[in-house]
């Protein structure tokens, strides 16, 4: 098409995160975990308290063997208001803000675990093929901790990508061969479904298009997660918003309320509720030991949008399924059950154009290829299913760490001022939130 750069349509060996998983599993084995590097664009405080809700099922679920994480952060979005950050992106005014270094610390506190974190570039790529070789050490470290996690394991790696992929991308230009030998699948989680909705950048393709172009350019597996819609008929706020719409290939959907968080793991509980207060207590540690102040309930009535739920799905091979009793659960392979309806959440192989300001089209072929692109089939049915099936499937993770139990009644921290922000505001039509 015209005004569209072809990536190269490559017979490659695509590590499907699906089959990986069945692989690994059967009757009497136990299920070999998936080597996995999380990058986020979690920030402390947040941004959108969905990465703090999102990052633990990379910590909970017990198929997943989490080697690093990756704050992903981007320079105007660390400031006191996001002046002029470019375009697809709104001037952010609840700063300042840091890479969520603490959250991180707080879930390996909880799980017990050693996870390594570390920052990656806060500026952006200046094109496709930039090794981003002068940027401070500091920022360096998100960028080798890939390629060292890449060169230490014996087994192909995933790398779900929830925010910019830049660090990806920049360690991809660096050692291109590594990440081929080494790389099982790229899960991005970015851009709209196709054809792409006009004069529209979706977030995290804003937040660096040059690592997007850099990544769909290449030879890669990658699975891709639309985060857009272009679907006009999706109207959830009286305006056409893509960032908040809803078609089949696309992950948007939204949970009516925050509640079931209260009934939740104590630990795991008071972590969301750290975030969710926006707290800025040095004895980050002791929050998720003991209760502190209570939150504004309108914290917790507040709805809660999901662009990630796909991406855990699909890498672990999970089945969303509706049982015979009406219910919805998100389960094992190993627990569907005979009188289970299995809901679609999967990959499909696709070509892909990609321009150079990042915006892409996809196209379902049954050709070789080394990109797959999330169907859902009906996107009313998976959020319906989704609003029962995700908060089960929270409720059932627990903390690892056996020194978490009631605190004693003396031992509760005393009130203190925090910052509170009530739920997003329904979006304008220039305005979009981060995914």
């Amino acid at each position: 098409m015209r005004g569209l750069s072809i990536a190269g349509t490559v017979a490659v060996v695509f590590v499907s995160a699906v089959s990986f998983a069945a692989e690994q599993s059967g009757p009497g084995t136990t299920p070999k975990q998936i080597p996995l590097i999380d990058v986020t664009d979690l920030y402390h405080p947040h941004q959108d308290v969905g990465d703090n809700f999102d990052i633990l099922a990379a910590y909970a679920l017990p198929e997943l063997d989490l080697r690093a994480v990756i704050l992903d952060c981007t320079e105007p979005f660390r400031q006191p208001v996001a002046q002029n950050p470019g375009p697809g992106l709104h001037p952010d005014a609840a700063g300042p803000r840091e890479p969520g270094f603490i959250p991180v610390w707080q879930l390996n506190y909880i799980f017990g675990r050693n996870v390594p974190c570390a920052a990656s570039p806060f500026t952006r790529m200046r094109s496709p093929e930039d090794k981003m070789l002068d940027v401070p050490a500091f920022q360096q470290q998100g960028i080798e901790l890939i390629l060292k996690t890449l060169r230490d394991s014996a087994d192909p790696v995933h790398i779900v990508s929830f925010g910019s992929a830049r660090a990806i991308a920049v360690a991809y230009n660096r050692e291109p061969e590594l990440f081929r030998r080494k790389l099982a699948c790229l899960h991005l989680s970015a851009g709209g479904s196709s054809p792409p909705v006009a004069g529209y950048i979706e977030w995290n393709v804003a937040l660096d298009p040059q690592a997007i172009v850099c990544l769909l350019r290449s030879e890669l597996p990658i699975a891709l997660y639309p985060c857009a819609a272009n679907n006009a008929g999706s109207k959830g706020y009286g305006v056409f918003s893509p960032a908040f719409s809803y078609d089949p290939h696309n992950t948007f959907w939204k949970l009516p309320n925050r509640r079931f968080i209260r009934q939740m793991d104590p630990p795991l509980r008071r972590y969301l509720e750290y975030a969710l207060g926006r707290a800025n207590r040095v004895d980050f540690l002791r929050a998720v030991e003991v209760d502190g102040p209570p939150l504004d309930e309108g914290l917790f009535g507040a709805e809660h949008y999901v662009w990630e739920t796909a991406v855990w799905l699909c890498l672990t091979g999970r089945k969303l399924v509706r049982r015979a009793d009406g219910s919805h659960r998100i389960v094992l392979p190993t627990e569907v059950l005979p009188t289970d309806r299995v809901l679609p959440n999967e990959l499909r192989p696709c070509t892909v154009q990609v321009r150079n300001d990042g915006i892409y089209e996809f196209r379902l072929t049954d050709q070789p290829t080394n990109f797959r692109v999330y169907y859902r089939g009906n996107p009313q049915e998976n959020e319906a299913a989704l609003r029962e099936a995700l908060p089960a499937l929270y409720l059932s993770f627990k903390a690892s760490a056996s020194r978490f139990g009631p605190p004693a009644s003396s031992d509760k921290i005393p009130h203190e001022k925090t910052t509170t922000r009530p739920g997003h505001a329904p979006p304008s039509q220039a305005q979009q939130a981060p995914q």
